[in-house]
């Protein structure tokens, strides 16, 4: 039977290779534990293939494995099998070449070896090559079993980029409790700002079927390290808390659970009166707290492991304790005495768009959240977004990092692109999130917004990515959307870790080992985010997306119901100048910053170029350190972005022999209408700012290709998500 096994493994394996077509389609995402003949030379397979049987024979395993240790020796037999060509034994005594999962729990004879195990924590492991019971073993040791998961994938990534498994030694930890994924379906399975496809959660079939998509995003999820994920929009229903949702929200969770993920929702502030017959939902009513109480405990026995609500309160319209008079602490805090008891939490969006706005957009969380630090409960997590406005193509850190140090703040990010051109542009957003996360608020000088995050004194910490995650065969809607989805979860994991690592991390597991290859798709990813910022929003100006469906320019909206749902709100060109002035003679959200920040920012002659025209109007004959007038470098700034995307596409045309046919074409086309894209954005942005300012384009400029009329008149029907 073994013999029969084995055989029919074999003829697999190649069959992976015949038709490696249908496998290059972006479906295994970084899980591919292979190259394609086409991505690797011969030398290079060879290579992998010996190192791993040598240094993975074997799998040990404890003998009483939970299936959380289970999913992690499937994984790593997958795995193996894949990358070597013969499927390790499962045994449970070392053997010379084995693979070792162990806890000082199951191996007591760890503890005479001296692993930095108490460096690894609750969750993250220990990887290295070692002697045991006289046998040459590579050990994936943690304290428990979440460590075994996440060193086992850790131990699988390395195998799959190169890494010299014989000489492996590799402590890691994850610097944030919660890494989570909030995802923005509703129960229609659409999916808002999601560019894949529909929703990957079935609710009619769920749930009695249960699909093995679930499984496979588990998977990949499990890999990062994230463990945590949020199920539904956060402009939520009330329903998806009664009984019926509940059970296909249970059937879910039992699927994630074995790979350390614990679910949560978005919860409708309003649901006592939607559904519990309370005459509203004010917190301090006795029959709303008692609702709540009662709706946690019917959570918590149908889902033991359920991790909380994300609640939007008081923003865009969604209910909140505003509507009776309450602050953000008393609507939290009565959302977390209901899930106290189950070690529950509550994570309260500090996105507060309201519904007047006297000054500037951008203060508002800060003057609502700003003066209620400390006020939270321990179980509360503010959860702020990167930047004070809407994850715009770049935007200044959040100034509430720094400025509630007595409350548990969580970092949000958006890992799809609802302002940098949704699936069809190449942006790479780990240069986003390094930018903010090693950003310092000087609350004191040197206090990082990572460091806020990863928090201190035991209290919870989290950093949450809005996902692009759908039914789309490659999940994300382009291949390279998969690398922000995996660079939000290794930098969840480590907030220190850098873009250009990360980004040389997924190109290898999903493209290339060649140093040549990770060399150029790593210089076009890195470089693609600056590239779009100045085609888009160059030198700090921002929401200048067309209405609703924020994609295309839209430069000229001025006749929305609410000021600042126009983009001349927030650019503010004139025929004197342009720019948002929030310096101390303007808005003076600079003042929320740190004084060493306000007075680098408030001062138009030290303002980074990048974020000039967030903080500053300025005449446009300005003459700015590049020698340039602010028109001038306007105009540079387009010409430059739609340049970098002309060079991304020769970059990505030079790869053709290294990359798949079926890939490396989808991109292709991508890229084509990202050039385009860009150009539309570069001479519609320049036609209306030429027609408001009176300049001529600067000597040697591309002339525009449409007036701003014609550019005006055109409609995006029917733009996705």
């Amino acid at each position: 039977m073994k013999t029969m096994l084995k055989a029919l493994i074999s003829m697999l394996l190649l069959a992976c290779k015949a038709t490696s077509a249908w496998a290059e389609d972006g479906h295994e995402l970084w899980l591919r534990y292979r190259e394609a003949p086409a991505q690797a030379r011969a030398q290079t397979r060879a290579q992998t293939r010996a190192q791993v049987r040598t240094q993975a024979r074997a799998l040990v395993v404890p003998a009483d494995a939970s299936p959380m240790v289970k999913v992690a020796v499937d994984e790593l037999r997958r795995g193996v099998t894949q990358m070597s060509g013969r499927e390790p034994a499962v045994v449970t005594v070392p053997v010379d070449g084995a693979l070792v999962l162990a806890t000082p729990a199951s191996l007591p004879a760890l503890n005479t070896l001296g692993l930095p195990l108490a460096a690894a924590g609750a969750e993250g492991y220990v990887l290295r090559s070692a002697t045991l019971a006289g046998r040459h073993v590579t050990l994936i040791a943690a304290n428990g079993e979440r460590g075994l998961l996440y060193g086992s994938f850790a131990w699988l990534r390395a195998a799959s980029i190169g890494v010299d498994l014989a000489q492996l030694d590799q402590v890691s930890a994850p610097k944030l409790q919660w890494r989570m994924l909030n995802h923005w379906d509703n129960a229609d399975r659409s999916v808002e700002r999601g560019y894949a496809g529909l929703s990957i959660w079935d609710w009619p079939a769920l749930p009695e079927v249960r699909s093995t998509r679930y499984v496979d995003y588990a998977r990949a999820n499990a890999s990062l390290g994230i463990n945590a994920t949020v199920l539904n929009n956060v402009n939520a229903k009330a329903q998806m808390l009664t009984g019926p949702w509940l059970a296909k929200v249970a059937a879910v969770a039992e699927v994630l659970r074995p790979y350390g993920i614990r679910v949560f929702l978005s919860a409708r502030f309003s649901a006592p009166k939607d559904l519990g017959g309370c005459a509203g939902a004010d917190p301090l009513d006795p029959c709303v707290r008692a609702w709540w109480k009662a709706k946690a405990d019917e959570i918590y026995a149908r889902v033991p492991d359920f991790g909380g609500f994300l609640v939007k309160a008081n923003s865009e319209g969604e209910p909140g304790p505003g509507d009776y008079g309450r602050s953000h602490v008393d609507g939290a805090n009565m959302l977390a005495a209901a899930l106290q008891p189950h070690h529950g939490i509550v994570i309260w969006r500090a996105f507060v768009y309201s519904e007047t706005d006297a000054s500037d957009r951008a203060k508002q969380a800060y003057s609502e959240f700003a003066p209620l630090d400390g006020a939270f409960a321990p179980n509360v997590i503010v959860q702020v977004k990167n930047g004070a406005i809407d994850f715009q193509p770049r935007e200044p850190f959040h100034p509430l990092f720094g400025a509630m140090p007595r409350t548990v703040l969580g970092l949000e990010v958006q890992i799809t692109k609802e302002y940098l051109g949704f699936a069809s542009h190449l942006a790479y957003l780990g240069p986003l999130f390094e930018e903010v996360l090693r950003a310092d608020t000087y609350r004191p000088a040197g206090a990082t917004v990572a460091s806020i995050i990863e928090g201190q004194g035991g209290r919870p910490s989290l950093m949450a990515g809005v996902v692009n995650i759908g039914m789309d065969r490659n999940w994300t809607g382009s291949e390279f959307n998969q690398a922000n989805w995996y660079a939000f979860g290794r930098m969840a994991w480590d907030p220190e870790l850098s873009a250009d690592a990360v980004a040389r991390e997924w190109i290898a597991q999903t493209f290339s080992r060649e140093p040549r290859v990770i060399d150029a798709i790593a210089r076009l990813m890195m470089g693609s985010r600056e590239a779009v910022v100045n085609y888009m929003t160059p030198l700090g100006l921002h929401h200048l997306m067309a209405t609703g469906h924020h994609y295309g320019p839209g430069p000229w909206v001025s006749d929305l119901a609410r000021p600042e749902w126009n983009p001349t709100y927030y650019h503010k060109a004139d025929a004197n100048g342009i720019g948002f002035p929030r310096d101390a003679t303007g808005s003076n959200a600079v003042g929320q910053y740190a004084p060493e920040l306000a007075r680098r920012w408030g001062d138009a002659r030290t303002t980074p170029l990048e974020l000039l025209l967030w903080f500053h109007h300025l005449s446009w004959d300005e003459r700015l350190s590049t020698g340039r007038t602010v028109w001038e470098e306007l105009v540079h700034r387009y010409d430059a972005g739609v340049q970098s995307v002309v060079e991304m596409r020769q970059q990505w045309e030079a790869l053709r022999p290294d990359v798949d046919a079926q890939r490396h074409a989808e991109t292709a086309a991508f890229l084509a209408i990202q050039e385009r894209e860009a150009r539309w954005w570069r001479d519609a942005c320049i036609a209306y700012f030429q027609s408001v300012s009176g300049r001529p384009l600067p000597a040697g400029v591309v002339p525009l290709s449409k007036t701003v009329e014609q550019y005006r008149a055109i409609q995006s029907s029917f733009a996705p998500g």
